[in-house]
């Protein structure tokens, strides 16, 4: 798995299901509501500072998901991608990239065709079954709950430089 880790250079995500818990929230004004675990948004900030891009195929569309990524200085976004390998060609187009330097973390049977694909594939631990068998790894977090984080400490760690990116944590303040 290490081998396959090392050689990513884009990680994909789908948003309902990995980046939350799934569930869509409306509030009385009929606005959407999601909840995005601040884990998972800091070890997209680590991977992006190990080199490695983070987009976003969605097949809902949302203001909220368009907030988060920016947030995150996620670039690539595509929201309403029904059919998810239309976006996933064109990013490889893009980004000059080949199926083994992109990593994708979906949690359901719409998400198979870019899983079987990409060089590293994950789902969530709370997927759909009929994912599980297609991936490379299951996380032992929920979507929304630190899942992706989950991947991203992977990464970082595959990439060699686990120690230099956290070490100011480690390190007390008047040391």
């Amino acid at each position: 798995m290490d081998k396959k880790l090392a050689k990513i250079k884009l990680l994909l995500l789908d948003v309902d299901g990995v980046l939350t818990d799934g569930r869509i929230i409306y509030d009385a004004e009929g606005n959407e509501l999601k909840a995005f675990d601040v884990k998972d948004g800091h070890g997209l900030k680590l991977i992006q500072r190990a080199g490695i891009k983070v987009g976003i195929i969605t097949g809902r569309s949302s203001t909220v998901v368009s907030r988060r990524a920016a947030e995150l200085g996620i670039e690539i976004l595509y929201q309403g991608a029904l059919k998810k390998l239309e976006p996933y060609f064109e990013i490889l187009a893009q980004e000059g990239l080949t199926d083994e330097q992109v990593a994708y973390v979906g949690d359901d049977v719409v998400d198979l065709p870019i899983l079987r694909r990409v060089g590293f594939s994950a789902t969530v631990a709370d997927a759909v079954p009929d994912v599980a068998p297609f991936v490379d790894y299951v996380t032992q977090r929920c979507g929304g709950r630190g899942a992706v984080r989950e991947i991203c400490d992977l990464l970082v760690h595959a990439s060699g430089q686990w120690d230099e990116l956290t070490k100011r944590y480690f390190v007390a303040e008047d040391d």
